[in-house]
């Protein structure tokens, strides 16, 4: 299992940032040349100039366990990309989010397929897929969301998040609005008289974090992020025209609806609903039960972030969230992962593909 490390910490050198489209592209063509190498049949796949990896059995579009992945990573300076080990973990940027669960995916399905053809099996017997993906960090919404729209499995594994005793079974959804404010703003020699587009949107920006604390004190975890903020002067350098995208992750204790209606009465910006993205709740499968038998120290639980899981959600497929251990130190300068738990989690993957594929659950 020394090969899953020796792979991480290949894939971390590539600097797979949203500002290195071409690292992306040439870290998805190293993976290419790895299932080259064992004679792997693959799909390489590219919405929006955001590729993708794809293996499945040879049937169709259908894989009984997908394992699920992805290789972009938040900015990091240039050091942060050379990876190395101490006490126990690997350190660099992207080495727990998420290129050790490329790594171990690959290797997983490789060494399965090995052991299928020493059997004079081939690759249409194979009891996983892997989809590695390049978008996650920036949404998923041309990988995990327009490729799982065309993929059939009775249970998807996202290697990214949890831990080796933690399977995450809820996570929070996404919904982006967009916020625009115009006002007409005094043109005498008295600009401080009128309006100002910049103090109203910040006070509907204000106005909405308000809300969700009175609404709903019992859900601690929802968020809002405001980005993209951008003023139109008017006379005087006065802002007239003031808009900001919100990023707002909510839960099942959130009404939608409800929030929409009293944001309408509330606020002196009118308001875009760009998009909204399902909250990532699987609920009970037989997969899962399987897997805690198997894992006997886990117990599943619930994360405050939201990932490519909440596409699953999207299509009804069953699924959890799971990984190695890492102390949850992705997007942070001290990245690591921790090196045993990934061949832990190795282990307990492979003892589980073999199990579902006894069981005739594959």
């Amino acid at each position: 299992m020394i090969e899953i490390i020796d792979l991480t910490k290949d894939l971390v050198q590539f600097k797979t940032m949203h500002s290195r489209p071409d690292e992306i592209h040439r870290c998805i063509e190293f993976i290419e040349q790895y299932l080259n190498t064992w004679d792997i049949t693959y799909r390489c796949l590219d919405y929006g100039n955001k590729p993708a990896i794809l293996v499945l059995p040879q049937r169709g579009g259908i894989a009984p366990i997908l394992l699920m992945s992805h290789i972009d990573v938040v900015d990091a300076p240039d050091n942060l990309f050379r990876p190395f080990i101490q006490d126990g973990n690997l350190y660099g940027r992207g080495c727990y989010d998420d290129k050790y669960a490329v790594a171990l995916s690959v290797v997983l399905l490789k060494n399965n397929l090995q052991r299928l053809r020493k059997q004079g099996r081939d690759q249409k017997e194979l009891p996983l897929g892997i989809l590695i993906t390049s978008d996650e960090e920036i949404g998923g919404f041309n990988g995990a969301r327009k490729t799982l729209a065309n993929i059939q499995t009775d249970f998807c594994i996202v290697l990214d998040g949890g831990n080796i005793e933690k399977i995450v079974v809820k996570e929070k959804g996404v919904v982006r609005v967009k916020l625009m404010c115009r006002v007409k703003v005094n043109s005498d020699r008295k600009p401080w008289q009128g309006e100002n587009a910049a103090e109203k949107l910040m006070d509907d920006m204000n106005t909405w974090e308000t809300y969700f604390v009175k609404s709903a004190p019992e859900s601690p975890h929802r968020g809002v992020v405001h980005n993209h903020i951008r003023l139109e002067n008017g006379p005087h350098g006065v802002p007239e025209f003031a808009e900001t995208c919100l990023d707002i992750r909510y839960t099942e204790f959130d009404d939608l609806e409800r929030m929409f209606d009293a944001m309408k009465k509330e606020l002196h910006s009118d308001f875009v609903v760009e998009d909204v993205e399902p909250f990532f709740s699987d609920g009970e499968s037989e997969h899962l039960q399987l897997l805690l038998e198997i894992s006997k120290k886990t117990r599943i639980g619930f994360e405050d972030g939201a990932n490519d899981s909440r596409f699953l959600s999207q299509y009804g497929i069953k699924g959890i969230v799971w990984g190695a251990d890492g102390n949850r130190s992705q997007h942070t300068p001290n990245e690591h992962v921790n090196i045993e738990s990934v061949y832990k989690l190795y282990g307990l993957l492979d003892t589980f593909i073999r199990r579902c594929e006894s069981l005739k659950r594959i």
